[in-house]
């Protein structure tokens, strides 16, 4: 390429960046002065965005018309679903759609570029050209952002050195509303036309080869687990959704940093005896992390039915079943493993597409399906009247307003006094008053007669604490038992009165400690200063159970401080 062709691009790729901060920028204004909103705004931002990101993504590999081409078509397709899914919602929802439809949403504004600059080479099924592209593009992208960052430090360090003689004119001009957005654009392309150039010294074959070397602790690590867990027991994995998306993150992880191992083709997969081991047994351990996740989430979904976060949940693992299992069986076939591998990152890759598609379409309509499954565990009285949260259905779109309307239907009917009361509580389940009326009847203290320094704390919880900690001492815990329990003791000896410590178990199986105080007459919650580790799960519900049992005895805390005036000075332990 000649010098006059190559400034012809950076200046092209420039002003097109430029543009696309002009674009976002006038979204910025209609969306700030209420000129769009809601639905249009979605699908406008939504098409502008996907289309800009995929012709600065692919201009290089591909001519600007290949790539604007592509780019168009699928911002078109991203667009209409986002503008399908956005009717789960009613026009004047506050909710246009959730955070899990915006993640589908990205998924398929990035997962098919790859897909289109191979298909306008070598194939859309190449396995080289996929994974050169992708990686490529992740390389381009960040250092293009890299470079952007630069320019905006050297642009505020030049303002700063030019207020220090009283001259204000880059500030002055970076307070025009439009500029930072024009600046940030037109660098962007700037910088991904340089480092399009430079990909012979840019290329992702770095980043490649030292994600490599974290193959082997990440394989020992995950070994390290498994077979722990037959000594410490399995209980501990199925405590919450959190637990359970640890071991999914783990599994796409690894399966990470397997397909950095067997690279494009065999010719520039790792040699390293050490790495090739590593990635066979990683891979054979992949479908067991992702079994032991998809476990804990039917588990929840068992215990308390769908909910939108579980829903998604479910879908990651299944994703993450299904690349262990590939993995594991390419692994377990022998010799050509590798080409095995590379053939089921293309399967699952179209397999996350196809996923996150429907989960925008009828198909998979999270909002509904958890409505219809909460509602049906109420009817099935899986789901007691005290436990029912009719506000969070309602954030859950037209589905969960159809929901709460069944339930004022039925809270009509004789013997369906509570169900009235819970609908038509100030506040839903979130009622303060009648969640510290429950609070005073199944709450566990300890001393028992501290029951006046116990409703001083109790009346200064916000509603929502309130309903949570009710919800915990409701919602026995494995092997019986309230979950919940208040130890009121003279924890703060300087100051008047007795303090507390409220310790609760969560629907996910975490056990949340809070400490609570008086200051100048005010109950108020006080952050907890911790030595070691707090007991969760097993541990935990040990601990809440010996407490509930008896009172804790007092230690002196392993402190000492500095006299200054007004206070004293100490290091935390």
């Amino acid at each position: 390429m000649g010098m006059d062709q190559m400034m012809q691009r950076r200046a092209g790729m420039a002003v097109f960046g430029m543009g696309v901060g002009l674009g976002l920028y006038a979204l910025y204004r209609l969306a700030e002065t209420d000129a769009l909103t809601g639905r249009p705004l979605l699908v406008v931002g939504v098409f502008v965005a996907v289309l800009s990101n995929g012709v600065l993504a692919m201009v290089g590999p591909l001519r600007a018309v290949r790539a604007a081409l592509g780019a168009f078509m699928l911002g078109v397709g991203v667009a209409a679903l986002a503008a399908l899914v956005s009717l789960r919602y009613a026009p004047g929802d506050d909710t246009v759609i959730s955070a899990f439809a915006a993640l589908a949403l990205t998924v398929l504004a990035l997962v098919p570029l790859p897909f289109w600059v191979a298909a306008n080479g070598p194939g859309w099924r190449d396995y080289a050209a996929l994974f050169t592209q992708a990686w490529s593009i992740v390389v381009r992208v960040a250092a293009a952002w890299a470079f952007v960052g630069v320019v905006w430090g050297l642009i505020f360090l030049s303002d700063a050195l030019l207020k220090v003689v009283g001259l204000t004119v880059i500030g002055d001009v970076l307070e025009i509303g439009i500029v930072p957005w024009l600046i940030t654009g037109g660098v962007l392309g700037l910088g991904l036309a340089v480092v399009q150039e430079l990909s012979e010294y840019v290329s992702p074959y770095l980043v490649l080869r030292m994600l490599r070397l974290l193959l082997p602790v990440v394989a020992v690590v995950t070994a390290v687990f498994l077979l722990a867990l037959p000594v410490q027991g399995v209980s501990g994995l199925f405590g919450g959704l959190s637990v359970a998306l640890t071991l999914l993150a783990m599994a796409g992880a690894g399966a990470t940093l397997v397909t950095t191992a067997v690279d494009c083709d065999d010719a520039q997969a790792t040699a390293s005896p050490v790495l090739v081991w590593g990635a066979r047994g990683l891979s054979l351990m992949l479908p067991v992390l992702a079994g032991f996740a998809a476990w804990a989430v039917w588990l929840r979904v068992e215990q308390y039915g769908w909910t939108p976060d579980r829903l998604f949940a479910a879908q990651v693992a299944g994703l993450g079943l299904g690349y262990g299992v590939l993995y594991a069986l390419a692994v377990g076939r022998g010799a050509g493993w590798m080409a095995r591998i590379r053939a089921a990152n293309i399967t699952m890759a179209l397999a996350v597409m196809v996923l996150s598609a429907l989960t925008l379409t009828p198909v998979l309509n999270a909002e509904r399906i958890s409505a219809a499954s909460q509602l049906a565990r109420y009817d099935a009285g899986l789901t007691p009247v005290e436990m029912l949260d009719p506000w969070l259905l309602q954030s859950w779109g037209r589905a969960g307003e159809q929901a709460v309307a069944a339930l004022t239907e039925r809270s009509k009917q004789p013997g369906q006094e509570a169900l009235a009361a819970t609908l038509s509580a100030p506040g839903g389940m979130e009622a303060g008053v009648d969640a510290l009326a429950g609070l005073e009847e199944v709450l566990v203290l300890q001393p028992p007669g501290a029951v006046a320094t116990r409703d001083i704390y109790l009346k200064s919880l916000a509603d929502y604490d309130a309903m949570t900690i009710l919800r915990a001492c409701r919602t026995a815990m494995p092997g019986g038992g309230a979950g919940c329990v208040m130890l009121v003791a003279d924890l703060l000896p300087q100051l008047p009165g007795e303090e507390a410590i409220i310790a609760h178990r969560g629907a996910d199986g975490y056990i949340t400690y809070e400490g609570y105080s008086m200051a100048d007459g005010v109950a108020q919650q006080r952050s907890l200063a911790v030595t070691g580790t707090l007991p969760q799960f097993d541990e935990g519900i040990a601990l809440i159970r010996a407490w509930q049992a008896s009172p804790p005895a007092l230690t002196p805390a392993p402190i000492n401080q500095i006299a200054v005036p007004g206070g004293g000075l100490f290091l935390y332990p």
